[in-house]
């Protein structure tokens, strides 16, 4: 991110009403509006020269169509960083807040709630990542046949983590294959992480296939099955998408189109939200800051949440550039100290 400029007293003003009012209302912001709102004594050819000067320094442009001004990139983030107060919620909007997550009982009901609350609070859309997961060892995997060609998978992860699961191979097996798969898995992957057991799957799969014997085949796509990811738990809850359909300046038909297949394909999405996991606290990506071109006519307002005094996640707000940061900052702020509570208090009541 380039150096912001350096303004006087009165460029900052200016600039100050000029993002306030284009946030509030979305049209461009004529000279007439910023004299008159600004509470400044200075003449209208005094505003048009500070407003060509802010133009030259890159913080305002003039749309072709208009002789008022927008802000930029570099514009909101200087209003961000040097010219916004933000004041924190009110008690009653928290207490509000904490009641609906009081009334969650399990981990993944409280992590929906939260994306859904940023949502319908801000009427944009709400992004909540689930909790980085500790490592998971792979330890043993059990197939056993079952009605109608489908076959039960036992699988034992860490100490003693026993799941279930029912597969439906492309082909029958007999118990004798199964036990064969099961014996061929356990001997390679015993003891390693189940995420590189998944990976290395996935990649024999893709690259090895026609050097596999049969046995070894059957045993790789039947594991392929019994341990792909659970989406869901893996990655994010997204809600209030459409919500941004609302909003003029993300209409555009094209522009919708980059922007829900990101929302559909998320690992863009998931990479941008990975790196404010090394960022505590607020983080804001404004237009191209994200680096990830579907997002360049949005502004993404997230903070970490935490459980057990370790940073396990993401939440924040997506919304155009003009969204109302004095509001989104507290709001995303204090709903994920409200869903690290939430969560630990999951953790550490007994069950």
């Amino acid at each position: 991110m380039s150096k912001l400029p350096e303004l006087n007293e009165r460029a900052q003003q200016l600039l100050k009403v000029l993002v306030e009012r284009y946030i509030q209302e979305g049209h461009p912001v004529g000279s007439r509006v910023l004299s008159r709102e600004s509470n400044l004594s200075i003449s209208p050819a005094t505003i048009r020269n500070i407003m060509a000067d802010l133009e030259d320094c890159g913080l305002v442009t003039s749309p072709h169509t208009s002789a008022g001004r927008v802000p930029t990139v570099s514009g909101y983030r200087f209003f961000v960083d040097i010219l916004l107060t933000v004041r924190p919620l009110d008690m009653l909007e928290v207490r509000q807040l904490k009641g609906d997550f009081e009334a969650q009982d399990d981990a993944n009901t409280l992590i929906e709630t939260a994306s859904k609350l940023l949502s319908s609070v801000t009427q944009m859309a709400g992004v909540v990542t689930f909790p980085r997961r500790e490592t998971v060892a792979f330890r043993h995997i059990e197939f056993l046949p079952i009605s109608h060609g489908r076959v039960l998978v036992i699988l034992v992860t860490n100490e003693q983590e026993v799941h279930n699961k029912i597969i439906r191979p492309a082909k029958e097996f007999s118990a004798a294959e199964l036990l064969q798969a099961s014996n061929y898995l356990n001997t390679i992957f015993e003891g390693k992480d189940l995420s590189a057991v998944r990976a290395s799957i996935l990649k024999e799969l893709q690259e090895t296939r026609e050097l596999m014997n049969r046995e070894m085949l059957h045993a790789i796509e039947m594991a392929a099955l019994a341990i792909r990811n659970d989406e869901k738990k893996d990655d994010l809850v997204l809600s209030g998408e459409t919500n941004l359909m609302d909003f003029t300046e993300l209409s555009d038909m094209e522009r919708l189109r980059q922007l829900f297949e990101a929302f559909n394909y998320k690992r863009g999405l998931i990479h941008l939200l990975d790196q404010c996991l090394e960022a505590d606290g607020i983080q804001i990506f404004i237009g191209e800051e994200s680096g990830y071109r579907a997002l360049d006519s949005c502004s993404v307002v997230t903070s970490t949440y935490s459980v057990d005094d370790e940073v396990a996640g993401v939440l924040g707000v997506i919304g155009p550039t003009r969204m109302k940061y004095e509001r989104v900052i507290p709001l995303v702020d204090a709903t994920a100290k409200l869903l690290g509570a939430a969560l630990n208090q999951k953790t550490s009541s007994p069950s």
